[in-house]
């Protein structure tokens, strides 16, 4: 009979355990749950259209402090941010006969409001059309701390989190990288191995361990993993694009990088920096830089120059720039 028990505890015991070990690195926040995606599959067929930046290349659309691009995968469309006026992605989508109804998933790559700033209007727009569109949005730990501040809490996603879920829109939480659909990773936060420092707030984060330093830890990127190389997707960089392109190297070793896109917030970074940042584009052998919001005008241009690409694989990213698999950047009449 003790014997019995003995067994009983330890197969119980060691039950627990694997539980334990296998708990998943991301969440629901919200009634589902759901086990992330493993597979390796690569992906054949790429669109990434930006929708919000700064620069308009041609006369369709509308500019902004902002970023947002859609992303279109062998048939997977997620949206990569909202830019920061509720209406501009909404505006600018209308306008360049983008329909966003059928996308179901945003990934929110921090929380700042332009990057956030038009989330609910999309979701309310498109769930009349679509009740499912834009109802699941990727986060990563960290996004919905406290940023008090002398006028109050400075973290718009605290709000938007109220509002978004009285919608029927749910939260993922991720605390690591997790596969979101065959041959794209998220990121999560991103460990920070070089001192990039690549933010320009200077405010307060209310954690677990007390108030810090606003480092945007909830930093994320969408890594592609493409039949043709690597296609990195920043909201703004601020974990350092060269910390960003080393977690993907971990997760994809040996995989050349066919694409970095998206905000690497190096406009007023210094030309050591962006020096430096270009003899590493080389190491990992970047091949195209669509370097849009605040990865800045001059800075692309040096990164260009650095790291040894040209007009047509390095170029200022602008509403309506595309990249592909089959054509690369296509810039747009201003930007190109």
């Amino acid at each position: 009979m003790k014997r019995d028990l003995c067994r009983t505890v330890v197969m119980v015991t060691s039950l627990l355990c694997s539980i334990t070990a296998a708990e998943p690195k991301w969440r629901w926040i919200g009634p589902a749950v759901q086990a992330s995606s493993t597979s390796e599959t690569q992906i054949h067929a790429l669109k990434v259209t930006v929708l919000s930046t700064m620069l308009v290349a041609e006369p369709t659309g509308i500019g902004e402090w902002g970023f947002s691009a859609l992303i279109e995968a062998d048939g997977h469309r997620i949206l990569v941010d909202t830019g920061a006026r509720p209406e501009t992605v909404l505006q600018n989508a209308r306008e360049m006969n983008v329909d966003l109804s059928g996308v179901q998933e945003v990934i929110l790559t921090h929380n700042h409001d332009d990057h956030v700033g038009g989330l609910l209007t999309l979701r309310r727009a498109m769930m009349k059309k679509n009740p499912a569109a834009l109802s699941i949005a990727y986060v990563a730990k960290g996004i919905f701390y406290s940023r008090p501040s002398a006028q109050g809490e400075s973290n718009p996603m605290i709000a938007i989190r109220r509002d978004y879920e009285a919608t029927g829109g749910r939260f993922v939480e991720n605390s690591g990288g997790a596969d979101i659909f065959p041959g794209a990773w998220l990121t999560g936060p991103v460990p920070r191995k070089y001192p990039e420092r690549n933010w320009s707030v200077s405010g307060k984060v209310q954690t677990p361990d007390g108030l810090v330093e606003d480092t945007i830890p909830e930093d994320q990127s969408l890594v592609l993993d493409t039949t043709q190389g690597l296609v990195v997707v920043t909201g703004c960089g601020h974990a350092g694009i060269v910390n960003i392109l080393t977690d993907a190297a971990t997760k994809f070793p040996g995989r050349e990088v066919d694409a970095v896109i998206g905000g690497l917030h190096l406009f007023p970074a210094s030309d050591e920096q962006l020096n430096w940042t270009g003899d590493e584009f080389r190491q990992f052998k970047v091949a195209n830089l669509l370097g849009a919001h605040c990865t800045g005008i001059e800075a692309v241009y040096r990164l260009r120059q650095r790291a040894g690409l040209t007009r047509r694989t390095a170029v200022v990213g602008a509403v309506g720039s595309t990249f592909t698999l089959d054509e690369g950047i296509v810039a747009g009449a201003l930007a190109q």
